[in-house]
C-alpha cells in the first residue's frame, strides 16, 4: 500500500484527494469518473442514482454483463472495491434537492434536474465546486464553478436551460465508451487540481471525434 501512489507523487499525492465528492449519477460519465477518482486516491465519494442496469449500458458504463438487472450504484460500488480497495458510499435515491456537501459533480442526464441541483448549491459554502459534465455523441462541456462567486453564477446561469431546449440525438447516436472515458480523465484532471490548488478551469469543451479541446 505504501508503494501503491508512487508514481503519482510528484503530479498528486493522495493526501491531497482526501475531501468529500459526491457524483450525482451513476451511468456512462459517473460511472467512469468514480473508478477513475478512486484509482487515483480519492478516498470520500459518495454515488447518488437508483437506476438499474439495462443491456444497453453494457457497453458504455463501468460494469460487467452479468451485472445487468443490479442496481446501477451497487455494482459500481462492488467494482469499485474489487479494483481500487475503495468502497464507495452508495445512496439510492434520485436526486431531489437534498442538501450536500463537498465538491459535487453533476453526472446526470437532464438539464431539470442540473437547474434543481444548481438552485440547492447555489452560495452554499458547504459545496466549494460544482462541476457538471454534458455529453451528446462525441462532444462534450465541463462546467467548473464555484458556487459562491458572483462571476462564476452569471457565467454558469447563462449555459443552464430547461431539457425542453436540448438537443434531442437519436437512441442510437448517444453514447460511445471512449467519450465518458475521456470525460471522466477531464472532470478527474480538475478535481486533482483543485485538490492541490492549482487552477480549476471554468469550462472544457471536447470534441473527440475531430481531437479538438478548447479551455476557459
Amino acid at each position: 500500500m505504501a508503494t501503491r501512489f508512487l508514481r503519482q507523487l510528484d503530479i498528486c499525492p493522495p493526501e491531497k484527494l482526501q475531501f468529500p465528492i459526491v457524483v450525482i449519477g451513476a451511468g456512462a460519465i459517473g460511472s467512469a469518473t468514480v473508478l477513475t477518482l478512486a484509482k487515483m486516491g480519492c478516498g470520500d465519494i459518495t454515488v447518488w442514482d437508483d437506476d438499474v442496469l439495462a443491456e444497453h449500458n453494457i457497453p458504455n458504463q463501468i460494469c460487467k454483463p452479468e451485472m445487468v438487472g443490479r442496481g446501477k450504484i451497487e455494482a459500481l460500488q462492488e467494482l469499485v472495491e474489487e479494483l481500487t480497495d475503495v468502497n464507495i458510499q452508495m445512496d439510492m435515491r434520485r436526486y431531489r434537492g437534498q442538501r450536500l456537501k463537498g465538491v459535487v459533480i453533476a453526472a446526470v442526464d437532464s438539464m431539470d434536474v442540473r437547474i434543481e441541483l444548481w438552485a440547492r448549491v447555489k452560495l452554499d459554502a458547504d459545496v466549494p465546486l460544482l462541476i457538471d459534465p454534458r455529453m451528446g455523441a462525441e462532444v462534450g462541456r465541463i462546467y467548473c464553478i464555484r458556487p459562491t462567486d458572483p462571476a462564476a453564477i452569471d457565467f454558469y446561469e447563462a449555459n443552464l436551460y430547461p431539457s425542453s431546449g436540448a438537443e434531442q440525438l437519436p437512441c442510437s447516436g448517444r453514447s460511445i465508451i471512449y467519450c465518458p472515458t475521456v470525460m471522466a480523465g477531464l472532470i478527474a484532471a480538475q478535481v486533482k487540481a483543485y485538490g492541490v490548488g492549482e487552477r480549476v478551469r471554468r469550462e472544457i469543451v471536447i470534441d473527440v471525434a475531430n481531437l479538438v479541446l478548447g479551455v476557459a
